[in-house]
């Protein structure tokens, strides 16, 4: 019996793998696609190959991690944090509006603070409610910098951008948590006949 729970349990890692890298090439053929439709989409090579490395390097990352944990919490969190720096960098790319370094290092927050926990939970926990701090101090500084705040609506959506990712970042925190304290339930008690 256990041996077909875990063949079926492994048959459905794959299927999920399978799923994800699939959904990732065809987030990738997306652009290309509309290049064939629309006159205003203009993808060289060099922005698929960026493209490319940023999805390729997101979903290699969601591998490693689940291969570290078997917790289902620790991986959402670990999924909605790359999520996160994927929109983020993504953004920044596409806008362009020179405050690209300061987000850029929004994510450096994360991965140092994710080195620093060593990957644990609790530690990634606290790095991810780090994180969301870092990243509302920035979007004070953006809403209010001057060529934002002359910008109609400038202030407002700038804070509406960042309190997307504060969202996001606290969100990862909350699974992180949930995988700390699952790892701390003591073990099930086995049945006394055996």
């Amino acid at each position: 019996m256990t041996g077909s729970g875990e063949a079926a349990r492994a048959g459905g890692r794959i299927s999920w793998r399978i799923a994800r890298w699939t959904a990732a090439l065809a987030l990738l053929l997306i652009p290309l696609a509309m290049m064939q439709v629309s006159d205003q989409w203009h993808w060289g090579l060099g922005s698929f190959a960026l493209a490319g490395a940023m999805i390729g390097g997101v979903g290699l990352l969601y591998e490693l991690a689940e291969r570290a944990s078997g917790s289902r919490a620790y991986r959402a969190g670990v999924a909605i944090a790359l999520v996160a720096s994927f929109v983020t960098v993504w953004t920044t790319i596409v806008r362009d509006d020179g405050n690209g370094m300061s987000f850029f290092m929004v994510i450096m927050g994360a991965g140092v603070g994710a080195f620093a926990a060593a990957f644990r939970p609790a530690g990634m926990a606290r790095a991810m409610i780090g994180v969301s701090i870092m990243q509302a101090m920035l979007g004070i500084a953006v809403a209010t910098a001057p060529p934002t705040a002359s910008v109609p609506d400038g202030m407002p959506r700038a804070l509406a951008f960042c309190g997307f990712f504060i969202a996001l970042w606290l969100i990862s925190a909350a699974f992180f948590r949930a995988s700390a304290q699952g790892d701390g339930r003591p073990a099930a008690a086995a049945p006394a006949g055996r």
